[in-house]
């Protein structure tokens, strides 16, 4: 299920209407929660209700500077507390993707968004009884990479780039990194192995050396759980000091 989301909320004259049709949409979100995946694309702003949905599903893609979500927009959050506030500075795209970890991906432009949208659905099985896609693939599931040697220093002390191992290790070096600005001190990406879709999960020494802290522990235990939901073998590369 993809959604494509540019809504001002509900329409305060329909009332309570309006709210119990919403309520509509979020217990099939819940519903269908783990059963399907379910991909939001926030092509515009959304206001209250409109929010609350793409909150729920399992991967939110927002456009900078064209995207926001948010609750109350800048105008009731001025009249209320008195502070002034732009859209995107109350939910845009860099912040859900920086700071609330609401936002999945984080795209300059449309275009870029929509394809790597596409790139995750091939990604993805249609529902939790099938496998994931599996494709052919040129890079040799048995090779030896070297480069590894290096890439991981004997001083346990130095801090290296855990994303270059990752890239070392899966096919072409290519991989789909979910929350990339959010916990950095932790990876979870998309790849594939052999053509088979895998997850990684791995701590990442150059940002607060790869401690697993409340936002790190949150954002690798959701990733956990969709891979969990969607039959997606898991790899996890460990390198923690707690």
């Amino acid at each position: 299920l993809v959604s494509l989301n540019d809504g001002a909320g509900a329409r305060i004259q329909e009332g309570v209407s309006a709210l119990a049709g919403y309520g509509g949409i979020f217990q099939r979100n819940t519903r269908a929660s783990g059963v399907i995946p379910q991909i939001s694309v926030m092509l515009g702003p959304c206001a209250g209700g409109a929010a609350y949905s793409p909150a729920l599903t399992d991967f939110v893609f927002m456009v900078r500077e064209t995207s926001q979500m948010f609750i109350t927009g800048p105008d009731v959050v001025k009249a209320v507390t008195g502070e002034e506030i732009t859209q995107n500075g109350l939910g845009g795209a860099d912040v859900h993707a920086e700071t609330s970890g609401v936002c999945h991906f984080a795209y300059d432009d449309e275009e870029t968004c929509i394809a790597e949208v596409r790139y995750l659905l091939s990604m993805l099985p249609q529902n939790n009884r099938e496998s994931a896609p599996r494709v052919r693939c040129d890079d040799p599931a048995g090779r030896r990479s070297e480069v590894l040697l290096d890439l991981v220093p004997v001083d346990g002390s130095r801090p290296y780039d855990m994303a270059d191992v990752v890239g070392e290790l899966v096919d072409d070096g290519d991989y789909l990194e979910v929350h990339e600005r959010w916990a950095r001190n932790i990876i979870c990406a998309l790849a594939r192995l052999d053509g088979q879709v895998v997850g990684i999960v791995a701590n990442q020494p150059q940002s607060l050396a790869g401690v697993l802290d409340i936002e790190a522990s949150e954002k690798a235990a959701r990733f956990v759980q969709m891979c969990d939901a969607f039959n997606i073998p898991i790899i996890t590369l460990l390198d923690v000091p707690g």
